[in-house]
């Protein structure tokens, strides 16, 4: 690999058809455990994320959903190459940056860009707004018209912040405004790809829909391709044109989003909608399904072989243990639907006949009311 990556020009073009941004192929990251006296040796691996495949296409919004734990954010360190991936490959506009170096990263990381869970860690306190914002500008040598300072304002301006506010340092703002602070910091480098790891979890519920609205705005506005992480079903909804749900470190069914949320095939994905408060209008309004697991997510130090969601699945058989399903479309999926399921549950999200109640102790409580 030479030491500057040549990439070639995104093309403008709606996400359904635009061609690939970034791609991970196989990709795994394992965290070792040390152990033993007097030497440290490796005794186990944490396998946070073991072996997915994700495809973000240009202009796209691309949601990643999970339970707490499911690898989500690991995943979106490894495709900014924040953490070394253990395996497996990354591809950005056509060109292998698995391994690339810092020097050959210096162009890829000026075209993706993060943002960052917790707004109130992420931002330096001994530096001003202007400073946090200009840093960007600085490290990667880029002068825009009019000076850095001018551009910043304007970064400011975009995000819904007073321009005057140029000096002002992070314990000054609310939690929303310093998410707003690091969206602008963000879209200092003209970003191509923006890896949103659970942007307004740390938000109040009335701040959450102005921050998802601003970076919506701005991905129509701007072009800008998002991966956007989160636990919260309803904000991906609303954000996302595809979407990805993991469990313990797999991707276990992508699609478009009508798809997932209406059409969804993996038990685990069934498991997540139903847990979705959702306000009943009137009587005429469809009942949901409902379905509570039994027990927590397994040990990402030694997860159940075949399917990793046997151990909390009601259509679990023999085969499910022994064989590990597929990522693959399968009968009855739109295009670009893919499942990993050996027994999937009917495409919809209508009450059944009988709730799904895996928890003993929850189930002889409600037989007993």
């Amino acid at each position: 690999m030479t030491d500057k990556l040549t990439l070639p020009t995104p093309r403008d073009a709606d996400p359904a058809s635009a061609e690939p941004l970034l791609t991970a192929e196989g990709l795994t990251k394992h965290f070792p455990i040390r152990g033993g006296f007097p030497i440290k040796r490796t005794v186990g691996a944490v396998k946070a994320v073991d072996g997915i495949d994700l495809t973000v296409h240009a202009g796209e919004s691309f949601g990643l959903v999970g339970e707490s734990g499911c690898g989500k954010s690991t995943t979106g360190r490894l495709l900014t190459r924040l953490l070394e991936p253990t395996s497996g490959r990354i591809t950005y506009r056509g060109q292998d940056i698995t391994r690339a170096n810092r020097k050959q990263l210096a162009r890829v990381r000026s075209e993706i860009q993060m943002i960052f869970q917790d707004p109130y860690s992420s931002l330096n306190p001994r530096q001003t707004v202007g400073t946090i914002i200009r840093g960007p500008m600085e490290i990667n040598g880029i002068n825009p018209p009019g000076g850095r300072e001018k551009r910043v304002r304007e970064l400011l301006e975009t995000v819904g912040l007073n321009p005057e506010h140029y000096n002002r340092f992070p314990h000054e703002f609310s939690g929303g405004q310093r998410q707003r602070i690091g969206v602008a910091r963000a879209l200092a480098l003209e970003p191509k790809l923006i890896v949103a790891d659970e942007p307004v979890s740390a938000l109040d519920v009335s701040i959450q829909a102005q921050v998802v609205n601003l970076l919506q705005e701005l991905q129509r506005e701007l072009g800008i391709a998002f991966l956007f992480i989160a636990h919260d079903l309803a904000v991906v909804r609303h954000f996302s044109h595809r979407v990805a749900v993991m469990y313990l470190g797999k991707v276990v069914e992508v699609g478009d989003r009508d798809s997932i949320y209406s059409r969804p095939r993996h038990p685990y994905t069934h498991a997540l909608l139903s847990a979705v408060p959702e306000v009943e209008l009137d009587e005429e309004t469809p009942s949901r399904e409902r379905i509570r697991l039994a027990g927590d997510v397994p040990s990402p130090i030694n997860p159940p072989s075949g399917c990793r969601f046997r151990t909390r699945c009601w259509k679990a058989q023999d085969k499910c243990a022994t064989e590990e399903p597929p990522l693959v479309q399968i009968s009855g999926n739109r295009e670009g639907h893919l499942t990993a399921c050996h027994f999937p549950e009917e495409p919809t999200i209508a009450a059944r006949g009988e709730d799904v109640i895996l928890d003993p102790a929850l189930a002889a409580l409600e037989d007993a009311d």
